[in-house]
């Protein structure tokens, strides 16, 4: 990707200030450590220069929003349009939960992110003895539709984007939201959002699951087809790796555990006959997004690339957007206690 002769100059030119400039000053004052890792125990060098990537083919890099979407998986990226904002919410009732969407949404907010209530998770009602202290504590507590409608109740859902996270009863809250949509007189198709239903990242980190793994995977399959057939607009699954990192994986086994996940749900559909271009397109992840900034970047670039060869290589797919990883993410706490 480089001239030779250039790199041979830059490598001629780093040695010599080694020797001098970088010799002389850590003399005097020597660096606080002896080597510098990431968080993922990557070693970081002082500098770098075009000699680090002088061997990456620029094919592997390539442009924004054409294959293999190392850059990206649109070609303006946030040049054309910012990111969707979405302050995470979910308290009490569903009355209360929407007296909160309401304000955030006077304030600017492009979006809704709702966190469920332990019971509500794990498929208990508010007055089992086993949600007793858990009840509205760390999300909205959902018992029935009529706690869905109080929820979405005044809220336009066909022109703000609706991010709900749960997991082992996702398939419930789904076609709950699907129900209020419906009777409320909107178009499916015009339904924007996500739900995260990922459950095999479940029993990998967060432990919050009901069922065996292969009925858990049918449900998933349903939830699947049924929005790439009816809901052209909507996020059916967020694979994520955010839980993965947190539970203490390295960069590279966050992106790979969430490749082996996503390969899992798309074999799953696939199986069940219905074509990849069909779905994949409305497939999103979740990633981490650790205090290692450099290493953070790479991260999400290796793991488009990745997943553009899987979805083209693997599985056959021939649409772009078939190809293009989405994902959003989140600031972790693992790295924010770190010396």
């Amino acid at each position: 990707m480089f001239d030779p002769e250039a790199i041979d100059r830059i490598r001629t030119e780093r040695q010599a200030w080694e020797a001098r400039e970088l010799a002389e000053f850590v003399g005097r004052q020597p660096e606080a450590r002896s080597e510098y890792r990431t968080g993922s125990g990557l070693p970081v060098q002082r500098i770098y220069t075009p000699e680090d990537v002088a061997d990456t083919p620029w094919s592997d890099i390539g442009w924004p929003g054409r294959w293999p979407f190392t850059r990206g998986p649109y070609p303006t990226m946030y040049r054309g349009r910012l990111w969707t904002m979405r302050q995470i919410a979910g308290f009490g009732t569903g009355e209360d939960t929407n007296g909160r969407f309401k304000y955030l949404i006077a304030q600017g907010q492009t979006g809704l992110s709702c966190d469920f209530d332990m019971p509500t998770l794990m498929g208990y009602d508010s007055d089992d003895p086993r949600s007793l202290g858990e009840v509205g504590r760390e999300g909205v507590a959902v018992d029935t539709i009529e706690d869905v409608e109080a929820l979405f109740a005044g809220i336009d859902l066909e022109t703000i984007s609706v991010s709900m996270t749960i997991n082992p009863t996702a398939w419930i809250l789904l076609a709950m939201y699907i129900a209020v949509a419906q009777a409320r007189g909107f178009d499916l198709n015009r339904l924007s959002g996500t739900v995260q239903a990922d459950i095999l990242k479940e029993y990998v980190a967060q432990k919050e699951w009901i069922f065996p793994i292969r009925p858990s995977l049918r449900l998933m399959r349903d939830m699947i087809v049924f929005c790439a057939e009816r809901m052209a607009r909507y996020n059916p699954v967020n694979i994520s790796g955010y839980h993965i990192s947190e539970a203490g994986a390295t960069s590279v086994q966050e992106v790979a555990f969430t490749m082996a996940n996503g390969i899992a749900y798309v074999e799953e559909v696939v199986r069940s006959g219905v074509a990849v271009d069909a779905f994949a397109p409305r497939l999103a992840f979740y990633f981490v997004a650790q205090a290692d900034f450099f290493e953070e970047a790479a991260k999400f670039r290796a793991a488009r690339r990745v997943w553009a060869r899987i979805m083209k290589e693997r599985f056959g797919a021939t649409r772009p957007e078939s190809m293009r990883l989405r994902f959003h993410c989140q600031t972790a706490a693992a790295t924010l206690t770190r010396a």
